[in-house]
Formats: C-alpha cells, sequence, structure tokens
C-alpha cells in the first residue's frame, strides 16, 4: 500500500503501536537540531534547561534546582559553574538560609535565554514538521503534562539518562 501522506498508518498498522520508536525518533532529532543551536550556550541543552528554569520558574535553592530537573548535585554544581562563568546566572544567599544559594538569572542571561527560546522553537516546528501547525501546540502541551506527571510520581528520575539512551552513541576518535 502507497502512503503519501507520512502522518497516515497503512490500515494494517495500529497507532501507538510502536509509541517507545515514536518518541525515540522524536527525542532524536529534537536533540539533533537543538545541540547544534546551543553550542554557543555551557553544556548546550542541559544549559539551557537550567537557564530556563531558573528564569521562568520560582526555584528556592540549587538543591532545589536539582531537584526540579532531576539533575544530580555534582553535576548541577559544574553546569552552573560554567553558567556563571559566562554570566549568564549568578549565586546568591537565599536570606532564609544563608548557607543556601538562590541561583538567579542576570539580565545577560534571560537575554541570551529569551533568544535560544527563539531558535529552539523554530526547531520544534522543524522537528514537528510531519503534524499540522494546529497540532504542535497540543503535541508539546500533552508531552508536557505527561512529563510532569511522570516527574511528580518519580521526581529522581534523570532525564538525561533517558536522553542518552535513545541517542546513537557518539564516535571516538581513533588512537
Amino acid at each position: 500500500m502507497s502512503v503519501t501522506d507520512p502522518c497516515e498508518l497503512p490500515a494494517d498498522r495500529k497507532r501507538g503501536s510502536n509509541f517507545g520508536w515514536s518518541l525515540g525518533m522524536v527525542l532524536r532529532r529534537w536533540h539533533e537540531h537543538v545541540e547544534e543551536l546551543l553550542k554557543d550556550l555551557p553544556h548546550g541543552s542541559r544549559g539551557y534547561h537550567i537557564l530556563a528554569v531558573v528564569v521562568h520558574e520560582e526555584v528556592p535553592t540549587q538543591g532545589a534546582l536539582a531537584a526540579r530537573l532531576a539533575i544530580d548535585r555534582s553535576v548541577l554544581t559544574y553546569v552552573i559553574d560554567d553558567l556563571a562563568n559566562a554570566g549568564l546566572i549568578e549565586r546568591k544567599p537565599d536570606p532564609q538560609d544563608r548557607r543556601a544559594r538562590r541561583i538567579v538569572a542576570t539580565e545577560r542571561g534571560r537575554q541570551t535565554l529569551a533568544e535560544a527560546e527563539r531558535r529552539v522553537a523554530h526547531a520544534e516546528d522543524h522537528v514537528l514538521g510531519g503534524l499540522p501547525e494546529e497540532q504542535r501546540d497540543v503535541f508539546r502541551d500533552l508531552a508536557a503534562r505527561a512529563a510532569e506527571a511522570i516527574h511528580a510520581a518519580e521526581p529522581a528520575t534523570d532525564p538525561c539518562a533517558a536522553v542518552q539512551s535513545v541517542l546513537p552513541p557518539t564516535e571516538q576518535p581513533a588512537p
């Protein structure tokens, strides 16, 4: 059977019959496009996600940021160091607990994130190009809802490990 519309499935194939493959393909393509677009941002998409949470959400401390993003605290420390060295964020003492540090975006960090979000949105439109335009936001919204529910049920789930498991291995240079 010839299929002219790539979004149409052959009649003998049930929709959702390979959900994992579908998610893996979307994630892989997203990662390919977005990592290239964010190569000037410390730690690429990981730095982007951290900066986005710092700018858009009220996360009280560095520890809370690690929990929100399910990133190991020791790994988060290195990424935050690099984002701070790039002038995108600052560590400030928490007024309620001087031992804790709040992560705050600088004006440069906010501007950098706004530009990165514009580029990422464009890449996402390309990745989701197989969907009609009016369904892209619905897809994003439903994916976000599912991810938030998973995170709420299992906050220790490491999203970076999930991403690594579906991406092709990086080629190691020959010795």
